[in-house]
C-alpha cells in the first residue's frame, strides 16, 4: 500500500501536472475511441501495450476476457457495451486475450473448481463453447499448446457472443461498427491479430491499408526471413514467408466459419441478417 500512496504522489507531481490541459479537457467529458475487452490478468495492460493516452480506451476486465451472450447474465458487461456503443458512440471494439491465461487454464479443467471456486467456476461456464470446440477439434493437441489454442479460440467464441447483443447486431447490420481478436503475448510484448481470410493470427499491422502501413513496419517486415511451421509437419524444415511475420497461433488454424460468416462476424456487413 506504501508503493502505491508513493505513486499517487508521483503522479500528481508529474504526470498530471505536465497534461494538465488534457485532464481540463477529460473533466468535461469522455469520447474514447474504442471498447477494449479484455482479462483481468495483472500482466496485461491495455494502456500500456497501445501506449494509448488517458480517455482514448473504453475498458472492461475480467477473468478471461468473457462476455456473456445477450440476457445470459445481470453482470456489468452487457450494460458496459451497450453504453459504450449507443452513448460513447464508438465505432471499434477490441477483445483481446494473452498468453498463460489463468482462467484458460480452469477451463481446461473445469470440473474441478466446482468446489474450491464455484463463482469461478460458474463464471468459466460461458466459455464452455470454446472448451467444446477445442476438445472436439484440437484433442491431438496437450500442454502449453492446447492451452494456446483455447485462449486463441476463446476469443473469437466471445465476439459471437458479442454479436448477440441487439445494440451490436444492429450497428454490424449498418457496417457502423468493426470487431478485432487480439491476442497478447507476455513473453514478447507482440500482440496477433485474427485475420479472418487466412483463418490465423498475424500481426495487425499486416491488416492495414498499404497507405497506412508505417516505414519502419515495412523496411522490419521485408528484411525479416520468418516462416510458417505447420502442426501436422512439426518437424519439417520452416519455409521463408513473404511480407509478413508469424505468430505462434498460425500453427493451428481456426475450424470455424466460412470466410462469409465470418466476414459479418468481424468487419460487419449490410448483407448480414
Amino acid at each position: 500500500m506504501k508503493r502505491l500512496i508513493k505513486g499517487l504522489r508521483e503522479f500528481k507531481s508529474s504526470y498530471f501536472s505536465t497534461h494538465q490541459q488534457l485532464f481540463e479537457q477529460l473533466s468535461q467529458g469522455q469520447k474514447p475511441r474504442v471498447l477494449f475487452i479484455t482479462c483481468s490478468d495483472s500482466r496485461l495492460d491495455p494502456n500500456l501495450i497501445t501506449q494509448a493516452q488517458v480517455g482514448e480506451l473504453f475498458v472492461i476486465r475480467n477473468a478471461g476476457n468473457i462476455i456473456p451472450p445477450y440476457g445470459a447474465s445481470n453482470g456489468g458487461e452487457g450494460a458496459t457495451i451497450e453504453y459504450a456503443v449507443q452513448a460513447l458512440d464508438i465505432r471499434q471494439i477490441i477483445i483481446c486475450g494473452h498468453s498463460h491465461c489463468g482462467a484458460m487454464k480452469g477451463l481446461m479443467k473445469l470440473h474441478n473448481l466446482s468446489d474450491e471456486m464455484p463463482l469461478v467456476h460458474d463464471w468459466l461456464k460461458y466459455a464452455e463453447a470454446t472448451r467444446r470446440l477445442v476438445i472436439d477439434h484440437y484433442s491431438h493437441y496437450d500442454g502449453e499448446e492446447l492451452l494456446e489454442i483455447m485462449i486463441a479460440e476463446n476469443v473469437l467464441t466471445q465476439i459471437e457472443n458479442l454479436r448477440t447483443y441487439p445494440v451490436i447486431h444492429s450497428k454490424l447490420y449498418q457496417g457502423e461498427l468493426s470487431i478485432y481478436a487480439w491476442i497478447y503475448h507476455i513473453e514478447t510484448g507482440e500482440v496477433f491479430a485474427y485475420d479472418p481470410q487466412k483463418h490465423a493470427y498475424v500481426l495487425p499491422q499486416t491488416q492495414l491499408p498499404e497507405s497506412e502501413i508505417d516505414e519502419s513496419f515495412r523496411s522490419q517486415v521485408l528484411n525479416t526471413n520468418v516462416g510458417v511451421r505447420s502442426p501436422q509437419n512439426p518437424q519439417d524444415d520452416i519455409q521463408p514467408y513473404e511480407k509478413q511475420s508469424v505468430s505462434p497461433f498460425e500453427w493451428f488454424p481456426m475450424r470455424r466459419l466460412s470466410p462469409e460468416q465470418m466476414e459479418r462476424i468481424y468487419r460487419g456487413s449490410n448483407n448480414g441478417s
